[in-house]
């Protein structure tokens, strides 16, 4: 709904190995350059805000676009995942509740569930797993 059917013909008629965001903001700049000679646009501060708007915004899409093309090495994924087995390995046993006016012997394991530690153990995974 944001371009016309001739628009989308012409976008997609263009050959560019890469993304085309940039090509509405050219556009977009055309456009403004002829609304400030039309006089539909007051002066030139006004054209300048707006130019200022669309490179930011063109900024942040270009942004984007170098998160999508430039991947994470797997190395990364398998730290990350070696790190959130380690540390919920280590709190299941370093979360156990001992009391010690019940008497263990040698401060022994106390074998009881931690409910929220499992919890938390299941949220990061399937976190991570996204």
């Amino acid at each position: 709904g944001f371009l016309t059917r001739e628009e989308r013909r012409r976008l997609d008629s263009l050959r560019s190995p890469y993304n085309k965001f940039w090509v509405p903001c050219a556009w977009f700049a055309a456009l403004a350059a002829q609304a400030r000679r039309q006089g539909r646009v007051r002066d030139d501060c006004a054209l300048k805000l707006l130019m200022e708007e669309l490179n930011r915004f063109r900024g942040h899409c270009s942004l984007l676009f170098h998160y999508d093309w430039i991947s994470v090495p797997l190395v990364y994924t398998q730290v990350v995942t070696i790190a959130v087995y380690t540390f919920f390995g280590t709190c299941l046993l370093g979360r156990q509740f001992l009391d010690p006016a019940q008497g263990y012997e040698g401060h022994e394991l106390d074998l009881g569930l931690p409910v929220f530690t499992l919890l938390q153990f299941f949220f990061y995974v399937g976190w991570l797993k996204v």
